[in-house]
């Protein structure tokens, strides 16, 4: 299968470069020197980053939610995380990586159909997903095996994708909300309108494999609020690491938690 550079000759890519916004993804591709690009998906284009083999297994990262809004009120202008875990966690993996940005993040909320629902309640949306898939698959076709790595947010993506794209083989969330209406509840928030919820779906396919990781001390996605969907799924379950919580310390141990032998991760203290 043709990569990112394959591609250019499709005229899939709208724009190639790096025209920074001054937000931590951007400084952190052009710092460690990853292709980019942006990718038309449907009806959106979605920025991103890469590294590795233009063939073989991929790893695609999923990041999280970044911040829809200043206030309980205010709507943010610009979504997009400042502090990029799941590239932050890409940049650790030896394997051929994608980071695929979501439709209106980095500095696209101008775009021709953006509009802050599609950050805020529509989040996860038909619109969205949709649009990740498409693009996903201008990238990699199908023929190259695929491990969705979706972080917080991200990871409520990677489980929406999964069943909509023939070639993945493995889904992988990291402090990931697995139920949004119980998230929402435990919260406080109101309900995202418009949004799918992995919780409502039907289990994946079983010859997807996959991990679902949490922290014991996350309160921003409390384990509990995820295991009964995890539970459903598979020959899988959820694995809950003690001494993490929502942010620490996936960066620091990701090549092990990553590793055929995961049991082996320390249970130290962030």
């Amino acid at each position: 299968m043709r990569g990112i550079g394959g591609l250019l000759g499709l005229s899939i890519l709208v724009i190639a470069g790096c025209a920074s916004t001054g937000s931590d993804p951007e400084h952190l591709a052009r710092v460690h020197g990853l292709d980019s690009a942006w990718v038309q998906g449907e009806g959106f284009r979605h920025r991103v980053f890469r590294h590795g083999a233009d063939n073989g297994p991929l790893h695609v990262y999923l990041e999280g939610d970044g911040r829809p809004w200043l206030t309980r009120r205010q709507v943010n202008t610009d979504p997009t995380p400042r502090t990029a875990l799941a590239l932050r966690l890409m940049l650790r993996d030896a394997a051929p990586g994608l980071y695929l940005g979501r439709p209106c993040y980095h500095g696209s909320a101008s775009d021709r159909g953006c509009s802050p629902w599609l950050w805020t309640h529509g989040r996860y949306s038909e619109a969205v997903i949709a649009s990740m898939a498409a693009a996903l698959q201008r990238i990699a076709g199908v023929d190259r095996t695929l491990t969705l790595i979706g972080y917080s947010g991200g990871g409520t993506i990677a489980m929406l994708l999964a069943p909509r794209l023939s070639n993945v083989a493995r889904v992988i969330t990291v402090a990931a909300n697995l139920d949004t209406a119980a998230w929402t509840r435990h919260h406080g928030f109101s309900p995202l309108t418009g949004s799918m919820n992995p919780a409502d779906m039907e289990p994946l396919p079983g010859h997807i494999a996959q991990l679902h990781l949490a922290g014991g001390r996350d309160r921003n996605v409390p384990p509990r609020l995820s295991a009964i969907t995890a539970a459903r799924q598979p020959g899988t379950g959820l694995r809950v690491i003690p001494n993490y919580d929502h942010r620490c310390c996936w960066e620091r141990d990701w090549t092990t938690l990553i590793s055929p032998n995961p049991a082996s991760v320390p249970a130290h203290e962030p």
